[in-house]
């Protein structure tokens, strides 16, 4: 049985194309020791998941260029990063913005506003699935 990584090793990927709101995860995350990349548009962020392999991304359906859906949907098809959870952070709260989410492989969905105990309880629940 592997040991968990520590809490500096884990790895997550923001995405979402408001400052305000990269920099909030930032801070939320690197106070738990947590190692934090950001990218503000589709493109980028899946530049980042590639090179960086991150644990969990955190994604916005709307950005610029590639919205969050299809990033979704390319990273869960990409057999280097189809294990990484994506959770989607975002203000579409209806059924059929979950639905589409579902469709494109999200393995969760945060509204916004969010509370930080919450992503702070995914990244402890991950951290200790590995």
């Amino acid at each position: 049985m592997s040991a968990a990584p520590s809490p500096s090793s884990f790895k997550v990927l923001c995405v979402d194309d408001e400052p305000v709101i990269r920099a909030l995860l930032t801070a939320l995350l690197e106070d738990d020791g947590v190692q934090v990349r950001c990218a503000a548009d589709g493109a980028r962020a899946i530049a980042e998941a590639r090179s960086w392999r991150p644990d969990l991304v955190l994604l916005d359906v709307v950005l610029p260029g590639l919205d969050g859906l299809t990033v979704c949907r390319m990273i869960k098809s990409d057999p280097a990063l189809a294990a990484v959870p994506v959770h989607m952070l975002t203000a579409r709260s209806r059924a059929p913005d979950r639905a589409a989410a579902d469709r494109a492989g999200a393995d969760g969905y945060i509204e916004k506003p969010f509370r930080g105990q919450t992503l702070q309880d995914l990244v402890a629940s991950l951290r200790a699935r590995a």
